[in-house]
């Protein structure tokens, strides 16, 4: 292979790796920092539309914060047979009181998903490292 296309797919490889490490790192630093500093709400789940169908994954989530704001967001993982999120019911949501708009569903962090991109990315890094160096 050319040395030119073996510097270019490295180059490739590195910097696809250094996006999915920095989103990684992000993602698990906003689970942390909401987990130590986040406020705890019950929260209504509310389907939108006209119709409550089962392809509306990310139904939305209304709650009250400390200071009595009434909050509707989209919630930040879809709903799932093992969760389902039905219209109606309350989960437990830790919010960011500095942005109420931010928030996680208790229990349901998706931590892992974090640290699959952060090592997902970290090894692309080291492939691109030995695509340059070998």
């Amino acid at each position: 292979m050319p040395q030119g296309a073996v510097i270019t797919m490295a180059g490739f490889t590195g910097v696809s790796g250094t996006v999915a490490l920095l989103t990684g790192l992000v993602g698990l630093h906003r689970i942390r920092r909401l987990g130590r500093a986040g406020v705890d709400a019950w929260a209504l789940v509310k389907r939108t539309g006209p119709i409550a169908g089962e392809d509306d994954r990310r139904p939305v989530l209304q709650y009250t914060t400390e200071d009595g704001k009434v909050m509707e967001v989209s919630s930040p993982v879809p709903a799932s047979r093992r969760h389902p999120l039905t219209d109606g019911s309350h989960v437990l949501v830790r919010y960011d009181p500095e942005d109420p708009r931010e928030l996680v569903l208790y229990g349901r962090e998706r931590a892992i998903w974090e640290y699959a991109m952060a090592g997902l990315g970290a090894a692309f890094i080291l492939l691109g490292a030995g695509l340059l160096l070998g």
